[in-house]
């Protein structure tokens, strides 16, 4: 089975995709950026442009985004959330599992502690992985850890 972890963002989305099938092996992450001159529907359009072909690339039966859990300032949850959602048709279009997972749980369950820092995401997740070197930049790490998370949920909270 195929997962891709997602964490939204709007100038900035990390990509995880992740194998399931006796462990876990890491396919592929990264980031997608938009850049900020760019009019706001002219950067979601880019989002779920980027987020279509990662999907049809690597077919997963399940996507999992970061759910959006707290934000210091209204602009901030906004525009995540606005990205969050072409990012959630771009899988409903393609009939993909979606799979929300709050960033404590994501924390908790990758490196057994709700309230983990990244560094130690980055450590687990490349440890986990068996990766060769730390997974940059943020973004794609927690990306990673995202896909990690949901791949060890039970089936039936996949929906």
């Amino acid at each position: 089975m195929i997962i891709v972890g997602i964490d939204p963002g709007l100038a900035t989305i990390g990509y995880g995709v992740i194998k399931v099938k006796n462990g876990l092996k890491c396919l592929d992450y990264g980031v997608i950026e938009t850049p900020p001159l760019l009019l706001k529907e002219e950067r979601l359009k880019k989002i779920y442009l980027e987020i279509s072909k990662l999907l049809k690339k690597y077919n997963p039966k399940v996507l999992a985004v970061e759910n959006i859990y707290f934000f210091k300032n209204a602009k901030t949850i906004t525009s995540v959330s606005e990205a969050k959602g072409v990012i959630l048709l771009a899988a409903a279009k393609k009939k993909i599992k979606i799979q929300e997972i709050p960033p404590p749980q994501v924390k908790m369950i990758v490196c057994g502690y709700g309230r983990a820092e990244k560094k130690q995401i980055e450590k687990k997740v490349k440890r986990i992985l068996k990766l060769k070197e730390l997974p940059k930049p943020d973004d794609a790490a927690d990306a990673l850890a995202i896909a990690i998370c949901c791949s060890r949920l039970k089936k039936s909270t996949r929906g």
